[in-house]
């Protein structure tokens, strides 16, 4: 039986977790917040049978972060579909789960939306839960990669071609460029279905720059609207709720750990984040997030447009935003985490200098995530993956990247406008 106790470790993110009986998984969910969705069950496990069965006849809970949203609802399909847990089955209502189907062995592939599967010649992503959901998923990939969806082929185009949505249509489709183009397309929804959205997001980035070079702004302006439909569709809602509750005794550890490196550092009261976004592009920004008293305030965020001329990185542009927080009368942080490790933690701690202060300092670190310290020898922490304090250090370098990332589109948007 699951009970409290076991909850206490899980993190304060997105991803997936798993109800599971010694091997045996009896529930895959997903949540923005692993931790608050797994405390609901157990407190819906008080008024409700099915909840209830799933707390009873549970001993482990095991977790999966994940990047995005989007990328949750994926895996958490896929996990499903694989598993097939017990208990999973009894939220479809008695209705047979949806799924999204791609008529791969076609000459020209049509993906729908569909209550079963019927066959052993198409591919099928899914199960999924939610009509509305999976309509959405349809929506937004089918206005970045046009693609088909009629039934039969005609001998005229459809109405969705008119619209760019069904581009180059089969219906129209008269030489060996058009195929490959439409097959290309089809392989990019697939990519995209599994999760694999990088490629994908960076070709798109390639060809906006291109297009700007060029000066083919028209061009350009479609482009950079399927970057913002890919961003609104990896986060499944345009700037989700950033939820960080209950994180109080996560704070007292973080505390607990830092002191040992940071003799002054006696509270956590402000926690500033650091980011940076640029694509490539002129319009490169950095963001600053605050978390208060163990909550996000948004009310305390600060952006950057980069002024600096001939700034080749990041890396500049990171030691600039800080050096400008600096010389503002803003209140002085408990700790400023920001998104690199030891050659960013060490030109920060420059500037410090520069400016005459002592505030702790840390980075995260990729590959795997890490807590690089800002003090001498600049010693890594390899704190362990659903570790409680490196989750919150997480979930600020996600809402820094966010925000920036956010504001950076939208000077994009605007400059497309001059």
């Amino acid at each position: 039986m699951i009970t409290k106790n076991r909850i206490d470790n899980l993190p304060n993110t997105i991803g997936i977790y798993l109800f599971k009986n010694n091997e045996t998984i009896n529930y895959i969910g997903k949540s923005v917040n692993i931790k608050a969705r797994v405390i609901s069950h157990l407190e819906n496990a008080k008024l409700d049978n099915k909840e209830r069965l799933i707390i009873d006849n549970s001993n482990i809970i095991e977790t999966i972060i994940a990047e995005s949203e989007f990328k949750a609802l994926i895996l958490e399909a896929e996990l499903i579909r694989k598993y097939q847990p017990k208990y999973n089955s009894i939220w479809k209502d008695d209705k047979s789960p949806l799924y999204i189907k791609i008529t791969v062995k076609d000459e020209f592939p049509k993906i729908f939306i569909t209550r079963k599967e019927s066959d052993n010649k198409s591919l099928y992503f899914g199960p999924f839960s939610s009509v509305r959901m999976v309509e959405k998923i349809i929506y937004d990939i089918r206005r970045i990669i046009p693609f088909c969806t009629q039934k039969k082929i005609s001998k005229t185009a459809c109405f969705y071609s008119k619209i760019g949505l069904c581009n180059p249509c089969p219906n129209e489709i008269k030489n060996d460029d058009q195929k490959k183009q439409y097959k290309k397309n089809i392989r990019q929804v697939i990519s995209i279905l599994k999760g694999n959205v990088l490629t994908i997001i960076n070709g798109l980035n390639k060809q906006l720059n291109a297009l700007i070079k060029n000066k083919q702004y028209e061009q350009a302006i479609i482009i950079r609207n399927k970057i913002f439909r890919f961003d609104r569709l990896l986060n499944l809602k345009d700037d989700s709720e950033f939820s960080l509750n209950n994180s109080e005794k996560n704070l007292e550890e973080m505390l607990s750990i830092l002191k040992d490196y940071f003799p002054q550092l006696i509270k956590l009261e402000r926690i500033e984040t650091y980011d940076i976004s640029n694509l490539g592009l002129k319009q490169a920004v950095g963001s600053m997030v605050v978390m208060k008293n163990s909550q996000i305030d948004k009310k305390e965020y600060r952006r950057f447009k980069i002024k600096g001329v001939g700034l080749k990185s990041d890396f500049d542009r990171l030691k600039e935003i800080v050096g400008r927080r600096l010389s503002q009368k803003w209140p002085v942080p408990d700790l400023i985490v920001i998104d690199g490790g030891r050659p960013q933690i060490k030109a920060i701690l420059k500037i410090f200098q520069n400016n005459k202060v002592n505030i702790p300092l840390i980075g995260i670190a990729k590959n795997p995530d890490r807590v690089i310290v800002g003090v001498e020898g600049y010693p890594n922490l390899f704190l362990k993956n659903d570790s409680k304090v490196l989750n919150i250090i997480r979930l600020l370098r996600d809402e820094s990247h966010r925000f920036a990332r956010k504001y950076h589109l939208f000077l994009r948007s605007k400059d497309f406008l001059l």
